[in-house]
């Protein structure tokens, strides 16, 4: 009677011991890391920087999957629904508190359906860069053409409720102004579109921005921060150029499905944030517009909740519809 009863015992915690031994063991196979843009962005610098490093740290390899489409909502929806096992990694911006701002229909809870792990980096700041032959010198000439001519100046972006769509629409409040937005699939397709002239700006980031500045094929008029960046100091802040108080400076960071046993979440943020540290990766970071993080999931948590409350005091003064 007494060997049975420990039988049922050990039956019993069977399942605990299961789950103690996946935990310890994370992770035993491949990740997949979800990029919910095309290529070419950058969250593709930034999950093509660490994955190496963290691949050779964890012992296995992180696999990028860039899932593009509805301005991030279909990449951003696989990892929602995939297993709470730790295999699933999100790689996007803040576009995740924007998007379902703009879009309350998405198949997806920002927070509940997912669970931070870190804040990776912050932005220093989008750029505003133009068509190479737009006839307005500077962003005041710009935004007094928009004011006389009401929707005629059109800027490109990768997604309704993308960060850049964000961006631009908050500076049309700010400056008073209407622009027309028009929608890309990615931040590669809007800007082939800015080069050849179709659309005349985009607000974007400088890793996909800056190497088509330095090759005199966009014209930079202002950056989005408030303070100049040191790789484009001829480029005034948005609020030195007349729109004053301006600011927007997007963030990057990574989440899983919710549900994730916090032991993962714990080992995945100290790998991400010691990497973060590393002098090189600080130096590579820097030189493409990002400043690095590391916070702790808590702290990633209360900065997405803070952004959501503030895009939606944005939502209440621009139509999206549009």
């Amino acid at each position: 009677m007494r060997c049975f009863k420990q039988l049922v015992f050990i039956l019993m915690c069977c399942p605990c011991l299961h789950a103690v031994s996946q935990t310890a063991d994370y992770p035993n196979r491949p990740i997949k890391m979800i990029i919910p843009y095309a290529a070419g962005g950058p969250m593709d610098f930034i999950g093509r920087s660490l994955a190496p490093k963290m691949a050779q740290d964890l012992g296995q390899p992180l696999v990028i999957d860039n899932r593009s489409g509805a301005g991030g909502a279909i990449g951003t929806d696989v990892v929602a629904k995939a297993a709470p096992d730790g295999y699933t990694l999100l790689n996007t911006s803040s576009s995740h508190a924007s998007l379902p701002v703009i879009s309350p229909n998405l198949s997806f809870d920002p927070i509940k359906d997912f669970t931070p792990i870190t804040l990776v980096a912050k932005s220093v700041g989008f750029i505003l860069a133009a068509r190479p032959d737009l006839q307005e010198k500077n962003l005041k000439e710009l935004l007094a053409y928009a004011k006389a001519n009401p929707g005629k100046v059109t800027f490109g972006s990768g997604g309704v409720g993308n960060v850049m769509h964000f961006a631009a629409e908050f500076l049309a409040v700010s400056a008073d102004v209407k622009f027309t937005h028009v929608p890309f699939k990615g931040v590669s397709a809007s800007l082939n579109d800015l080069v050849a002239g179709r659309i005349d700006f985009v607000i974007g980031a400088p890793t996909a921005l800056l190497p088509l500045i330095k090759a005199g094929k966009l014209k930079p008029l202002a950056i989005t921060s408030r303070k100049r960046w040191s790789e484009l100091p001829d480029v005034p802040t948005i609020d030195e150029a007349g729109v004053k108080g301006f600011e927007y400076t997007p963030w990057y960071g990574f989440w899983f499905p919710a549900g994730v046993p916090s032991a993962q979440v714990n080992k995945l943020q100290k790998e991400v944030a010691k990497l973060l540290e590393d002098p090189q990766i600080k130096q590579a970071f820097a030189e493409q517009g990002f400043t690095t993080v590391g916070s702790s999931s808590a702290e990633f948590a209360k900065v997405i909740a803070d952004e959501i409350a503030i895009n939606k005091k944005l939502a209440t003064k621009v139509d999206f519809t549009q």
